[in-house]
């Protein structure tokens, strides 16, 4: 509001009786708090609380899962790399359907060198292994092991390399001979032979089958090694039939007639000296066998052809009508056909025949790996264990001495299994 104030001269104005206490400054005072009434009133702005901070979650860290740590060395370069690569594509898949990563698994190339890629485990902190392939190559994967409680579980075959913590996973043809001799000899087979090739595996085999001959009850006529030359396989057909001996038994002699004239007649071969023959070699050699073997009257329809388990990685003898009848011991293929189908399912090819041992090998591991507390040694007492291990394979076990004790099945070619194999020790 404004006040209705009329002016005047200045001597009226001058004229006024002067304000007590304070004259025209109290009358200033006056009109300014009265201005002050008639101004419009400011309301202050309303106080608004500050919106609650905002906190970010707090992002933990995931757990980190301590878990004991197996080395695979195999070869993934060089000429054994289609197997060592077959090998670990089913070791992964053995670890991929037990549901848990209950090891650590590490894959190591050995091409470059066995004993590097032990070292190269070693100092990741491998509590056990699995490898090498071959058995020249375990000394050097010991060497880098220097004295660690790591046990060594080669693919190898070869027996003399087991011992102390090394353990051979690969099948061994002692036991597939004297698997296959006992067989025999439980079908009424007496006497037997047999031909080994020349080198380590020959002197093997030679060893294996006089002890199952001798074991089974059996007398064995005659052990021959050869060379895998076509006029070193005729001379060792020859030899293992005796047949030089043969021939001068039955050498033409004279007959007198009745009438007193002498006729020549043509002497009569004497059987060979066995009833069956162990022939310690590929499926492919001991076909080259048979023509020069029959020649000397020990062809498959007069004697029974044994093999090893060397054949049960040549399918194709089946195809060769000379080897029907043949029979050889080996691991059971049921379960390996299935675990075939599933690596050619994620892996888009068919695998070695020898990839089992990489499967077994981690199921093995793996299933021990409830009583392998993290940080502490292998439980390699639990390798011993009598009762053995269910695998790919079927069932098997390690012996004191490092060596796989294997349930096999004698299989006759044309005929398919005439003796399962057990299916526990």
């Amino acid at each position: 509001m404004h006040a209705n104030i009329k002016s005047a001269p200045q001597r009226r104005w001058q004229e006024l009786p002067a304000w007590p206490g304070g004259g025209m400054r109290a009358l200033g005072l006056g009109l300014a708090l009265l201005v002050a009434a008639c101004a419009p009133t400011r309301k202050a702005p309303p106080v608004v609380a500050p919106p609650p901070p905002v906190v970010a979650p707090v992002e933990r860290p995931a757990p980190v899962v301590k878990m004991n740590s197996v080395a695979l060395l195999v070869p993934l370069t060089g000429p054994n790399a289609a197997l060592g690569q077959s090998i670990a594509n089913a070791a992964r898949l053995a670890m991929a359907e037990l549901g848990q990563p209950q090891v650590n698994l590490i894959t190591i190339d050995t091409a470059p060198g066995a004993g590097d890629a032990a070292a190269r485990a070693m100092a990741q902190g491998a509590g056990v292994i699995l490898g090498p392939l071959l058995g020249s190559e375990v000394a050097a994967v010991q060497a880098a092991v220097a004295g660690r409680p790591v046990p060594i579980l080669s693919f190898s075959n070869d027996t003399a390399v087991a011992g102390g913590n090394v353990f051979v996973l690969g099948f061994q043809p002692d036991q597939a001979i004297a698997r296959v001799v006992a067989h025999a000899r439980s079908r009424g087979v007496e006497r037997f032979a047999a031909l080994v090739p020349q080198g380590a595996y020959g002197q093997r085999a030679q060893l294996a089958f006089v002890k199952a001959v001798t074991d089974a009850g059996g007398r064995s006529t005659a052990v021959v090694p050869y060379a895998r030359t076509p006029d070193k396989l005729a001379a060792a057909a020859a030899q293992v039939t005796n047949h030089a001996a043969r021939l001068r038994a039955s050498s033409d002699k004279p007959v007198i007639r009745p009438d007193g004239t002498v006729a020549r007649v043509a002497g009569t071969l004497a059987p060979v000296p066995f009833q069956a023959l162990l022939i310690a070699d590929s499926g492919a050699v001991a076909a080259r066998f048979l023509p020069p073997l029959a020649r000397y009257g020990a062809g498959p329809d007069q004697v029974l052809i044994l093999g090893t388990e060397l054949w049960n990685n040549e399918p194709g003898l089946a195809r060769i009508p000379a080897m029907k009848g043949a029979m050889f011991a080996t691991v059971s293929d049921a379960r390996f056909n299935q675990l075939a189908g599933r690596y050619r399912q994620r892996f888009g090819h068919n695998p070695s025949r020898l990839a089992s041992l990489g499967y077994d090998g981690m199921l093995l591991i793996s299933g021990l790996a409830a009583r392998w507390p993290v940080g502490q040694p292998f439980p390699r007492a639990e390798l011993l264990a009598r009762e053995g291990f269910a695998g790919i394979d079927g069932a098997f076990r390690f012996t004191p001495r490092g060596t796989v004790d294997r349930a096999l099945e004698v299989d006759q070619i044309g005929s398919g299994v005439v003796s399962p194999a057990p299916t526990a020790f």
